[in-house]
């Protein structure tokens, strides 16, 4: 009779995770993450186009191509405590006096920018596991 109850209290563990899985994260603050992922690297098609947008407004340049900071701030201890709002008033009329241009004439930028949010955010959560995505099949 030991060999059951061993058996059930280890199914049991599994059954239990002590973390959600990444594409159930919160982004905080009791709302829904603006992204889904699976694996770390796989990404919905909004954040799929965040990503997309990242790489045509060649934020890289600035921010590294892992997002952890050149010239420019690491964006993924940034959206740490950056809101989404100022997230937004940041890339959409820069920070002239640190660098950071104005992207408000980009049409890329400005249709996906919670898209471009999304991406980063993941990144900065952890979800997203390594820079480069491709989309959920």
């Amino acid at each position: 009779m030991a060999t059951a109850p061993a058996a059930s209290a280890v199914a049991a563990t599994p059954a239990a995770p002590a973390t959600p899985a990444p594409s159930a994260k919160s982004a905080g603050a009791g709302g829904a993450a603006p992204y889904t992922v699976e694996g770390g690297t796989k990404v919905d098609p909004a954040t799929m186009e965040g990503f997309r947008t990242w790489r045509a407004a060649a934020c890289d340049r600035c921010h590294g191509a892992n997002q952890e900071g050149m010239v420019g701030p690491s964006l993924i201890a940034s959206l740490k405590t950056l809101s989404k709002q100022d997230f937004t008033t940041t890339v959409l009329e820069g920070r002239l006096a640190k660098g950071m241009p104005t992207f408000k004439t980009s049409p890329q930028v400005v249709a996906h920018i919670d898209d471009l949010y999304a991406y980063l955010k993941g990144r900065s959560d952890g979800a997203i596991t390594a820079a480069k995505v491709s989309p959920i099949q």
